[in-house]
């Protein structure tokens, strides 16, 4: 069936709060949603960040990040007050978030609700259905924030090995900072399933982002490191990347833990599949990033400063597929496919039977034929203007060759195309494709710059800042995107 959706992430929604959260902002983006005919809402990984605020790079791959919690939504709990939530300062940019300002003030003002908070049979329940992940995150933030934050490869050894005594101690000693980080979890989860619910009520289904891997300073690492390849002293043997290419002479270093996939597959993929079922608990719809990762992964000596001296190993493939179809059924799966693909690759993608990705800002190079140009799509794929990772439409037409952006106008015939139309040119483009599905960054159909780029890959600074303004998406703006739906057929009513 032709579906379409919108990319925003939760951080990018306008709230009065700093940072995007599940406030009446949210719901308000879930009603302009259906009013454009939309049926999806995309969305970057919910996880609770660290260092560099990448939502690739959380401190639990299960855990919740607590800037989404809603504090007005605290306020009529009466567990906090309006003044309260005001007396912070939360940067004054709306259109900007201030990371800094929002992690020095939102905790402290949780945990005044923290402090007013009466656990009951609901909270009892939360915490004996999510021990598996939910113990072992609170007593590491616990612990992490009483070593004034520190990796946990940096803890004395007796924590750093989780010798049980030294845990017991721990749990004892900051009780009451491992119960503010389970009752923020309860605060998240409770929060995000009632705005799930809301928006699956009016037809609009949710595509949550799974990283293929974890940050090495979290919980997932510290709790189970025979899951990594790490050495006897729980250091990385190996890390992730990707090869030098033309993008990048040296390779991207990202430094993720590399997975022991012959360990994984000794216990049926378990932790994989605890993983997968939580986030089809969070998502309707989940993108697997890095998919070609499976099939073979680049690995790079740890201590490394560059991805040069990388080199491909073997992944799971499809064992791990068929055991995820075996154990969780046929689950809602978008591959990302990008970058450089090999026959097995394509192979993987093909047998899995998942939608793979085609991104337009890939399609116009003058120099060759593009898989991404929309007339070499088959049905079962999902088409992007661009992701996360790209600029905007308007930010990347200036940049590219004149060459490409010669071609570009040949192809599309817009040759004659203004500032204001160019994003809706590839917005229409990708909408009368054939993909089964075709989602866009909602920057494309305000016609947005480079001012509104979610992430610059393999810097730090200056990413997962932008927000959309109040009022910006109006019901003008929605009807137009509600026509261009119904004239390609991919309308939701």
């Amino acid at each position: 069936m032709r579906a379409s959706g919108i990319l925003l992430p939760v951080a990018s929604l306008p709230s009065r709060y700093g940072i995007g959260c599940f406030s009446k902002e949210a719901y308000e983006f879930v009603d302009r949603l259906e009013e454009a005919g939309q049926s999806y809402w995309q969305i970057l990984p919910l996880g609770p960040t660290g260092y560099g605020d990448s939502p690739y790079q959380s401190f639990s791959t299960f855990a919740g990040n607590p800037y989404f919690i809603d504090l007005e939504t605290l306020v009529k709990e009466e567990l906090l007050t309006e003044e309260e939530c005001d007396a912070c300062d939360f940067g004054d940019n709306a259109e900007y978030i201030d990371y800094e300002k929002i992690y020095l003030s939102r905790f402290k003002v949780l945990r005044k609700a923290f402090e007013r908070f009466a656990a009951d049979d609901v909270y009892d329940a939360f915490v004996s259905e999510n021990g598996y992940w939910l113990e072992d995150y609170a007593l590491y933030m616990a612990i992490k924030d009483a070593l004034g934050g520190i990796s946990w490869s940096e803890w004395p050894a007796e924590l750093k090995d989780r010798e049980e005594a030294a845990l017991n101690q721990k749990r004892e000693e900051l009780a009451g900072e491992v119960a503010f980080y389970k009752f923020q979890q309860f605060m998240f989860l409770k929060q995000w399933k009632a705005l799930k619910a809301y928006a699956n009520e009016k037809g609009i289904r949710i595509i949550g982002d799974i990283p293929i891997y974890v940050a090495f300073d979290s919980a997932d690492t510290w709790a189970n490191p025979v899951l990594f390849q790490f050495d006897e002293d729980n250091q990385p043997k190996a890390v992730a990347g990707c090869p030098p290419d033309a993008f990048s002479a040296t390779g991207q270093l990202w430094g993720n833990p590399l997975y022991k996939w012959d360990y994984h597959k000794s216990t049926g993929y378990a932790w994989w599949l605890l993983r997968l079922a939580h986030v089809f608990k969070l998502y309707d719809t989940v993108r697997i990033d890095h998919f070609r990762g499976f099939d073979e992964y680049y690995s790079i000596p740890f201590g490394d400063q560059t991805a040069e001296r990388g080199h491909w190993e073997k992944g799971p493939g499809m064992d791990l597929f068929n055991t995820v179809k075996e154990k969780l059924g046929d689950v809602d799966v978008i591959a990302e496919d990008l970058g450089y693909l090999t026959e097995s690759v394509i192979e993987m993608v093909k047998e899995s039977g998942y939608p793979g990705m085609k991104v337009l800002q890939f399609a116009f190079d003058s120099r060759e034929e593009s898989d991404y140009l929309p007339h070499n799509y088959e049905r079962n794929c999902v088409v992007y203007t661009g992701t996360h990772d790209n600029d905007t439409i308007l930010g990347w037409y200036y940049v590219m060759s004149e060459e490409d952006r010669e071609f570009s106008k040949e192809y599309m015939g817009n040759a004659k195309s203004t500032d204001e139309e160019l994003p809706w040119d590839f917005i229409r483009m990708s909408m009368e494709s054939v993909a089964n599905l075709a989602v866009t960054p909602m920057q494309e159909f305000l016609g947005l710059g480079t001012e509104a780029r979610i992430n610059y890959p393999s810097t730090l600074g200056n990413n997962w800042k932008w927000r959309l303004l109040p009022g910006q998406f109006t019901p003008e703006l929605a009807k137009r995107i509600h026509r261009l739906t119904q004239i390609t057929a991919r309308s939701a009513k």
